[in-house]
């Protein structure tokens, strides 16, 4: 026999442009009341006899398309995930999307927790129903809610078949949460996977390359076919390892993505054309403002114009003629400190 128990939790999360949502989300805790005898293992496989039951096959789903579900079901390529993913015995693990379970159940005969975070009730049922009377039922507490939304608990590796709607939404929500964790191993779609690895001149290279390499160390660790997935998607997958930086850099996330999110708007321009657009300017000029009010001081009377301090501050650094797509993160790092020694800022 076993319980199971649902707690409802509302969270209110106040962001950073003012606006405050409330969301509120189930829990379901599984705590198990049996005694089980620890099977031998196989020497088919690397999991014990006593969870066989729970890596078999799962009941057939029609996948909702507007969640972008797509189960990943090659065992061989699930087991890599896990074996990439370097757990430990010890290890609390962040999953996200576990569908059915086919990675879950991996994940579970490995760690000491998984906390899985599934938004389809239908799939919450078969991994309940899959775990139920196995070793694994008291190591599994599953959220209900919006991956995105959802508020985390502490873990120490992140694991996630990334449904591809909130795969950049998902990336900075994982490298923007504290305590800091020690990784992440996560499926995008090929193309963007490509994107947070792209390096300067490559054609792939954007606002998320280099928003990800500022936060973290990312290394790409398989490709994936898209006829390991039912259904099939139509493109091919590749699996990233994020490694947070810890301490993350000094540098406030919001006003640096400011920078880069103009810089990228229009990444083969100059920056010179870019940051001396009249919107661009009027931007620099309001921030000032506001700086000088938030500092508590008057503004100088002799403050040249600011498309003329702009200027000096692209000249005087050797920007003026860089392009954004030829911009290592070093670069991008030292034209924000530019623009701040002279009270220009991008929040």
């Amino acid at each position: 026999t076993y319980t199971g128990t649902l707690h409802t939790h509302t969270h209110t999360h106040t962001h950073s442009h003012s606006h405050t949502h409330t969301h509120s989300h189930s829990y379901i805790v599984m705590a198990m009341r049996r005694k089980h005898t620890s099977g031998a293992t196989s020497s088919a496989s690397p999991y014990p006899a006593s969870v066989a039951s729970a890596m078999g096959s799962v009941k057939e789903f029609a996948m909702n398309k507007s969640l972008g579900q797509h189960l990943l079901t090659n065992p061989q390529i699930l087991d890599a995930i896990v074996k990439k993913a370097e757990l430990r015995s010890t290890d609390t693990v962040l999953e996200i999307g576990p569908g059915t379970g086919n990675l879950t159940v991996r994940l579970l005969a490995k760690v000491k927790k998984v906390i899985a975070v599934e938004f389809d009730p239908r799939m919450v049922a078969e991994l309940q129903k899959r775990v139920m009377g196995t070793p694994f039922q008291n190591k599994l507490e599953i959220i209900v809610g919006d991956a995105i939304k959802v508020d985390y608990p502490r873990f120490d590796v992140c694991v996630a078949n990334t449904p591809y709607q909130i795969s950049s939404a998902l990336t900075f929500k994982l490298l923007c949460h504290r305590p800091s964790f020690r990784s992440a191993v996560l499926m995008f779609q090929r193309e963007f996977a490509m994107r947070l690895l792209a390096k300067p001149n490559d054609e792939l290279y954007c606002r998320l390359s280099v928003n990800c390499q500022l936060l973290s160390k990312v290394t790409h660790i398989i490709k994936v076919g898209k006829g390991n997935f039912r259904p099939p998607p139509k493109v091919d997958s590749s699996v990233v390892r994020l490694v947070p930086f810890d301490p993350p850099p000094p540098v406030d996330f919001e006003e640096w993505d400011g920078l880069v999110r103009l810089c990228f708007n229009r990444k083969n321009k100059t920056l010179g054309a870019i940051f001396r657009t009249a919107s661009v300017l009027k931007l620099l000029e309001g921030n000032l403002k506001t700086f000088y009010a938030m500092e508590g001081k008057e503004m100088p009377a002799d403050l040249p114009p600011i498309k003329e301090m702009v200027t000096n501050i692209l000249e005087s650094n050797e920007f003026i003629s860089a392009r954004s797509r030829k911009l290592e993160l070093e670069d991008f790092l030292r034209l924000l400190a530019c623009f701040n020694k002279e009270g220009l800022h991008f929040k």
